[in-house]
C-alpha cells in the first residue's frame, strides 16, 4: 500500500540511524579523550567502517524499496585508499543518497561542506560532527564585503579540515554550485548553462591550497534525471524511474592554485575561467544525458555495495 511506504521507510531509516549513531558518537569521544596519533588512526578506521555499514543500509533500502534504474558512465579508476576531490552538479538531496549509493566503499567516505546550522540537525548534526564533516559559515559576499573576518573564519576551517584529512584516506565532496538547481535561482543568476547554475570557484580552490599534493586525483560526476528533479518524496514513493550518471577523473589543476592564489585577482580570475569551462562542459554533458532514449545506454544494476562497471 502506497501510503505506508513514508513512514514504513522513514521509521527503517530512523532506526538504523540511531543504531549507527550510537556507536559511532561514543567512538568519537574516545577518539577525542585520547588523543594519541595511533589511537585516532585506529578510531577513524572504526568510525568510517561505522559509517559505510550505515550508508550500506541505507542502499539496501533504495535497491529494496526502488525500481529505480541506474545508467552509469564511469571513466575513472577508483581505489580505496584514494584522496580525492570529488565535484559535482547539485540539484536535489537525493543527490547525496545517489553518490553514496554508486561510490560507498568504492572510494574512501565522502566528507561534504556543510552549513553550520546543519551541526543542530537531530542525532545527524552530531553524527556528521564525529566524522569530521567540516561545518561553514557559507556567508554571502555582501556579509564578507561588510566583514571580511567572515570569510577568513570558513578558510581556516577549510584548512583545519583538510589537515585532518591528509592523515586518512578521504573523498572532499564540493558541490560547486553552492546551492541546489530550481528554475528561479537559475533566472536571477542569469546562469549562461542551460541546466546548471554558475560554479563558484572558492571552495575547491581552498581544498587543493590546503591538500596540495595530498589530492591524487578530481572526480567530477554528473547526476540527471529524465523524468525531472526529485525529492525525497518522490525517492520513498518508488517516483523515479531512472537516475544517469557520467563519472570522469580528472588531474587536479594545482598549477592553477599557486600559494599567492587569494591575493592575486588575476589568478582567480584564471582559475574561475577554467571552472568556467569545466562547467560548459559539464551543461553538454547533462543535455546529452536528458536527452539520451532509455534504451541507448546500457543499465547496470546497481547492488548495494557492488563493483561499479568503468568504461566509456
Amino acid at each position: 500500500m502506497t501510503w505506508l511506504r513514508i513512514p514504513g521507510i522513514t521509521l527503517l531509516a530512523s532506526i538504523s540511524t540511531v543504531l549507527h549513531a550510537t556507536p559511532l558518537l561514543l567512538v568519537a569521544l574516545l577518539k577525542a579523550l585520547l588523543p594519541l596519533p595511533a589511537w585516532r588512526r585506529l578510531c577513524n578506521g572504526v568510525l568510517t567502517g561505522l559509517a559505510e555499514r550505515w550508508i550500506s543500509f541505507n542502499n539496501w533500502m533504495i535497491g529494496r524499496f526502488t525500481d529505480t534504474r541506474f545508467v552509469l558512465e564511469v571513466d575513472a579508476e577508483l581505489q580505496r585508499d584514494g584522496h580525492y576531490l570529488v565535484i559535482g552538479n547539485h540539484q536535489s538531496w537525493v543527490d547525496i543518497l545517489v553518490l553514496q549509493r554508486l561510490l560507498n566503499r568504492r572510494i574512501p567516505l565522502l566528507r561534504f561542506f556543510l552549513k553550520r546550522q546543519l551541526f543542530w540537525v537531530p542525532v545527524l548534526g552530531l553524527a556528521w560532527w564525529a566524522l569530521d564533516f567540516p561545518f561553514m559559515g557559507r556567508y554571502s559576499r555582501r556579509d564578507i564585503a561588510r566583514n571580511p573576518e567572515l570569510g577568513r573564519r570558513d578558510m581556516a576551517a577549510t584548512r583545519r579540515a583538510c589537515e585532518k584529512f591528509r592523515d586518512l584516506p578521504v573523498s572532499v565532496m564540493n558541490f560547486v554550485e553552492g546551492t541546489r538547481f530550481t528554475p528561479d535561482k537559475h533566472s536571477r543568476q542569469g546562469s549562461p548553462y542551460q541546466h546548471l547554475l554558475k560554479p563558484k570557484s572558492g571552495g575547491i580552490a581552498f581544498v587543493i591550497d590546503a591538500m596540495g599534493d595530498g589530492l591524487h586525483a578530481m572526480l567530477d560526476i554528473t547526476i540527471a534525471y529524465p523524468a525531472g528533479r526529485p525529492g525525497m518524496r518522490e525517492l520513498l514513493l518508488n517516483q523515479i524511474p531512472e537516475i544517469r550518471v557520467c563519472l570522469q577523473q580528472r588531474p587536479v589543476p594545482r598549477e592553477l592554485v599557486p600559494d599567492n592564489w587569494q591575493h592575486d585577482p588575476a589568478t582567480r580570475a584564471r582559475f574561475q575561467q577554467w571552472l568556467n569551462q569545466l562547467w560548459h562542459e559539464k551543461d553538454q554533458t547533462m543535455a546529452r544525458l536528458l536527452a539520451a532514449e532509455p534504451a541507448s545506454a546500457p543499465a547496470i544494476a546497481v547492488t548495494a555495495d557492488a563493483d561499479v562497471a568503468s568504461g566509456t
